[in-house]
């Protein structure tokens, strides 16, 4: 690797610190180069098309289209781009949901610098990369029995505060099973009530607060 040859980026976040901080960050490296920066999923797409990059840096909170939904898109048409998620999102949900769709990196936002530079080295040689402490979170997160569609539904409604008489209506099902579905759920999570039920799945990244 020369200067002649460097890794060429493309940085996808919507706050402005953090895309100065990191074309400050990569272009100190004589390897690597920033091609360009987009603000939101949608921008992501337009500016992967122009620079064809070798590695993009791409966070999943950003308005107009999401980080992971612009990745999976550009992914259908270019199966060998290559991904890092960079990300403050460090629960067993998200890091599985990020890797699931085919990111080779996953990356928490306060990680040294050294570390977010090797895994941009490791992603451009073809090999994954995460931190051990989010592979921990993925052990973790095998250990936990999946919710089933329904369930989601069901504990979406519950975080809004929905009794089990109106989801049974929203849903268009018996209130008795609504109440069989809420038994699961709480003996899935672990939960004593519905309220331990609702904040476990924000923990764990089952549920957003802004959804």
């Amino acid at each position: 690797m020369t200067r002649l040859n460097p890794i060429r980026i493309l940085l996808c976040d919507d706050h402005p610190m953090i895309r100065v901080a990191l074309r400050s960050m990569i272009s100190m490296e004589p390897n690597m180069t920033v091609v360009g920066e987009a603000t939101n999923g949608s921008e992501a797409l337009l500016m992967f098309q122009k620079y064809h990059p070798d590695v993009v840096l791409m966070d999943i909170n950003m308005p107009m289209m999401n980080g992971l939904e612009a990745m999976v898109t550009i992914l259908d048409e270019h199966p060998e781009a290559r991904f890092i998620l960079l990300t403050n999102f460090d629960s067993e949900e998200d890091i599985f949901r990020g890797l699931e769709s085919g990111a080779m990196g996953y990356i928490i936002k306060d990680t040294p610098q050294n570390t977010l530079l090797n895994a941009i080295q490791t992603v451009y040689s073809g090999k994954r990369t995460i931190s051990p402490d989010l592979a921990q979170k993925l052990v973790q997160r095998k250990t936990y029995p999946r919710l089933s569609p329904r369930e989601m539904d069901i504990i979406r409604l519950m975080k809004e505060g929905k009794s089990n008489q109106v989801i049974s209506v929203h849903l268009h099902i018996t209130e008795s099973t609504v109440k069989s579905h809420v038994k699961n759920i709480l003996f899935k999570l672990g939960a004593n009530d519905r309220t331990q039920a609702v904040t476990k799945a924000l923990q764990r990244g089952i549920l957003r607060n802004n959804k």
